[in-house]
């Protein structure tokens, strides 16, 4: 009984805290990328032929930017995949997003101290290439006959200039961060003065989207991206809630009992073994995060017992995957690529949180 309320609570607060300010505008830049980004432009930064520093830069850098959740990047994720980028920089697009979170790493330094935050910024920009590039070499042979397919593609004419397309993709981008920007620890910094003026930011950008979109763009045009959009949100959401209905039901929320008790957990990731950290990386795997909840809950667990190790394993695997993420993965890239990238994240955290553990342990 407990396990089903736990279940449905962690359902209502997903859809509270995320839908609307996470994945609403993710769903409309992922329906922008397929309709008014072309796949030229995506080939060019992202695709077989670019030089690998550009695309797997362009890609590390764009997750480090947007910050989102491992739910919010995944309709992100798919709309670049499916306009033609390769898939080494859109799974590191994929890791990076969720895992490369400046103000997670931040509190990660100040809460549980300055050696598990660089290990965890380290460690996730790392991972984000070193996946990448793994992804891209296992599948190098689907990945040569898709990038063909595309390659083959008519070249479309160019409508407008390039920078009213930039403008109004960038206004939606600037809106899903700042909406997104979380309260500070401490009232003071720099990132407290954006949080005091975080509503006129986003305010202002989501009327640029509004105006550009109106001036700029055919009624035929705007109803191909909310037929787009509408898309991705059936794609995504379903598998999604069907995903944190699961979580919810065998972990529970952070502090809350459901049918696996959390002291069991605790229980089996102290010291530095390779099945502490293999099994922390599992288990992260699985759960849902919300943005920053990692940070709490980790201090929780290393109060009752979890050692460096698997706190690091857990940091690295825990923020970029969850049940319901990889669900859509599966719907977007198969069940084969799904299972060789989560492989990746939990085998390089489980060997990541063991050299930390043997380092600093």
């Amino acid at each position: 009984q407990a396990a089903a309320i736990e279940s449905l609570a962690m359902l209502h607060e997903y859809a509270r805290e995320h839908v609307l300010l996470c994945l609403v505008p993710a769903f409309f830049i992922a329906g922008a990328i397929s309709v008014f980004v072309s796949q030229q432009a995506v080939m060019r930064y992202l695709g077989a032929k670019a030089k690998r520093w550009v695309a797997y830069t362009v890609a590390a850098v764009s997750g480090t930017i947007l910050a989102v959740c491992s739910c919010t990047v995944l309709p992100l994720f798919a709309g670049i995949y499916k306009r033609g980028a390769g898939l080494g920089p859109a799974s590191a697009f994929l890791y990076s997003g969720p895992a490369i979170n400046v103000l997670a790493i931040i509190m990660t330094a100040r809460i549980l101290g300055m050696e598990l935050g660089i290990a965890r910024a380290v460690g996730a920009i790392v991972f984000s290439v070193v996946i990448g590039v793994l992804m891209a070499f296992i599948f190098r042979h689907e990945e040569t006959q898709r990038q063909q397919a595309f390659a083959d593609m008519p070249v479309p004419d160019a409508v407008r200039p390039l920078w009213k397309t930039v403008f109004f993709m960038m206004s939606m981008v600037v809106f899903l961060v700042f909406a997104n920007w979380a309260a500070p620890k401490l009232p003071i910094g720099v990132w407290a003065a954006v949080y005091g003026v975080k509503w006129w930011i986003a305010g202002a950008a989501l009327a640029a989207t509004i105006l550009s979109v109106r001036m700029w763009f055919t009624r035929d045009e705007r109803s191909e991206w909310y037929s787009s959009t509408w898309g991705y949100a059936l794609q995504v959401l379903p598998l999604l809630f069907g995903g944190v209905l699961v979580a919810g039901f065998l972990l529970g929320r952070p502090g809350n009992e459901a049918l696996i008790p959390s002291q069991w957990v605790a229980s089996l990731v102290g010291g530095n073994s390779i099945f502490a950290n293999f099994f922390a990386s599992l288990v992260a795997a699985f759960m849902y995060f919300a943005t920053l909840t990692e940070v709490p809950i980790l201090q929780g667990l290393i109060g009752a017992g979890m050692g460096k190790g698997p706190a690091l394993a857990l940091l690295l695997a825990g923020p970029a995957l969850s049940l319901p993420n990889m669900l859509v993965i599966r719907s977007i890239v198969g069940t084969k690529k799904t299972v060789v990238y989560v492989s990746l994240v939990v085998g390089l955290s489980t060997i990541a949180g063991m050299l930390f553990g043997a380092l600093f342990g």
